[in-house]
């Protein structure tokens, strides 16, 4: 089915319920980033591949709201769908919800699939449209009744990941959060999202691509503690470590069976941002209902001493790997075909031959020239340039190891670049070491220090439309919250052994695009009469291409930063690598006058 037709489908189930619009998201049960194919119904629906937007159908018109990352993506999928695009965050754009207030009659009915959205949108919904008299109904996937061949639940095993990675057992990781139980007053504590899951249980899996985490709840009382899951996804390691550790095993549908049979007496935890709208009408009418940020991402946050040690291994081994890649394409380019697609292809088969390689963190992003414009571009053999000695090239990417997930980007200088190139490029670093050498006081939060980095491209009226940097799994998912460093507020504190990336950019549509990005970890800084204070060290290991820089728009400070960064990289790197591959990477690591 095309896409029109795909919406008349839908057009006609709604006719059925009584329905004026449908709400597709894209989201599944655990409020998932990215998602298994099983619930990538916006994708399916609009054709928008893009891995964030939602999607909303009316009787006559449809609309889909993404951020700015997928603004030029967005309107070359959706030509000739009939699908308006809606560029969120731009003003004067209104949010999906406003605009259905403006589209539809009074007393009419908007449709939704309750669990694959959460509460607080849930309630955000029902606040906002019935304003105009407009009631929400959360009882009926239209997608599955339309969705012909609509892929089943994914059932890839579940493993165990030691504790010689993880520092702690899931009995003690248990403790820690029974600990914070006790101090918030509750006996229960509900877990949707999937990296939580996996890393209270000290399990991994694989699936959703690029995150190594399994479909699965988690249920923890002061005594007990329950995974639900397809059962025919374990092995006999795994159940076996689950026991040990205390932790029941149930069928994955059983959770609202046990969320139901909470008595008055119970007072029950869960994120509002992270529990679906099904899950939250399943729980006890009886029981308290607590809700707050998930104890598990705060915990899994704070890196241990043993993750950060494997992480800075991790990190040698990928940066290793980046520098044999940009040496193969340094030696190549010129003398055999290389495309876009060529390039993601090699820089995996370096990161193959790394020791605990999984497998990419995702989706490489290999962008030449003007494609690089397009924030979250992804090349296909349709629309692939073929590299040539001259402009940029951006590659955006990472690994997930049994140490630790990395995640990367690198400009590439290919041949000439253009004064206004190479001003760009260098604006952009300037940004990174602003962000990369700060210190500062215990509390600070990442929307504090935002500006840092888009200061230099504010001075020349630029800016970029994302965030400045976020968290990073353990072996976990490339994107890990709670803390980030955004323009938006964020009362989330940064502390001492986080992880965040550091990765300003610049995206000329239709011309070229420039980001660096570096993992950076929080660690201490000294304490004064005025507090403690905190520093960013950075534990992605790179070179960052010289012959992007204007080393006239560079302060001394900010020389000295890379000259030390460009040492460091060498130092830690040059022993994994054969002498032709150290002599290449001695010049690119030359201090900067």
């Amino acid at each position: 089915m095309e896409v029109k037709e795909r919406i008349n489908k839908l057009r006609e189930k709604m006719l059925e319920k009584g329905m004026e619009a449908y709400i597709i998201p894209t989201s599944d049960p655990h409020m998932s980033e990215y998602v298994a194919p099983r619930w990538e119904g916006r994708k399916w629906l609009s054709g928008f591949t893009g891995s964030a937007g939602t999607l909303v159908v009316t009787r006559h018109k449809s609309g889909l709201w993404t951020d700015g990352r997928y603004y030029i993506q967005a309107e070359k999928q959706l030509e000739g769908t009939g699908i308006e695009l809606f560029k969120a965050g731009m003003p004067g754009v209104p949010d999906y919800i406003e605009w259905l207030k403006q589209e539809l009659p009074e007393n009419s009915c908007v449709g939704i699939w309750g669990e694959v959205f959460c509460i607080s949108k849930v309630r955000e919904m029902e606040k906002e449209l019935s304003k105009k008299g407009i009631s929400l109904n959360k009882e009926f996937d239209l997608l599955d009744e339309i969705w012909e061949g609509r892929p089943a639940a994914p059932q890839q095993p579940v493993f165990v990941h030691d504790v010689a990675f993880t520092g702690r057992t899931a009995a003690q990781k248990l403790d820690m959060v029974r600990q914070q139980m006790a101090k918030k007053g509750v006996n229960y504590y509900l877990i949707c999202s999937l990296d939580d899951v996996a890393w209270l249980y000290n399990i991994r899996g694989n699936d959703i691509a690029y995150n190594p985490v399994t479909i699965a709840y988690a249920l923890v009382s002061l005594q007990e503690a329950w995974l639900f899951i397809d059962r025919n996804k374990l092995t006999g390691d795994v159940v076996r470590m689950l026991k040990e550790n205390g932790i029941v095993v149930e069928d994955y549908e059983r959770v609202y069976e046990h969320l139901a049979g909470l008595r008055e007496s119970d007072a029950i935890l869960f994120d509002p941002a992270v529990t679906n709208s099904r899950l939250y009408d399943a729980i006890a009418s009886g029981c308290k209902k607590v809700e707050g940020m998930s104890i598990v991402a705060m915990l899994k946050a704070v890196k241990n001493e043993v993750e950060i040690d494997n992480l800075k291994k991790v990190h040698v081994r990928d940066g290793a790997a980046m520098v044999k890649f940009l040496y193969w394409l340094d030696h190549n380019l010129g003398k055999e075909r290389i495309t876009e697609i060529t390039v993601a292809e090699k820089l995996e088969e370096f990161r193959r031959q790394q020791e605990g390689f999984m497998g990419p963190s995702f989706a490489t992003i290999a962008a030449y020239k003007d494609h690089a414009a397009i924030i979250h571009y992804q090349a296909t053999p349709e629309t692939c340039y073929t590299l040539e000695p001259e402009g940029f090239l951006l590659i955006d990417s990472g690994g997930q190891y049994l140490g630790g997930t990395t995640d990367i980007t690198r400009t590439i200088v290919l041949g000439p670049i253009t004064d206004r190139q190479r001003r760009d490029f260098t604006l952009v670093l300037k940004g990174h070491i602003n962000l990369a050498r700060t210190r500062f006081l215990y509390g600070t939060t990442g929307s504090n220090i935002d500006v840092l980095a888009r200061l230099p491209l504010w001075e020349q009226g630029m800016d970029y439309k994302y965030s400045t940097g976020h968290g990073v799994g353990y072996f976990l998912n490339v994107h890990e919250g709670p803390q980030s460093i955004c323009q938006y507020p964020n009362s989330v504190k940064l502390e001492k052994g986080m992880i965040v990336t550091n990765e300003p950019g610049v995206y000329i549509e239709g011309q070229y695009g420039i980001r660096t990005e570096n993992e950076m970890l929080v660690v201490e800084d000294g304490e004064t009469e005025f507090g403690k204070f905190l520093r960013f060290e950075p534990i992605t290991y790179c070179p960052i291409d010289l012959n992007g820089v204007d080393p006239s728009l560079l302060s001394q400070e900010e020389k000295r930063w890379l000259n030390e960064y460009h040492s460091m990289v060498y130092e830690l790197l040059s022993p994994l690598l054969d002498e032709k591959e150290k002599e290449w990477l001695k010049a690119k690591t030359k201090p900067v006058e």
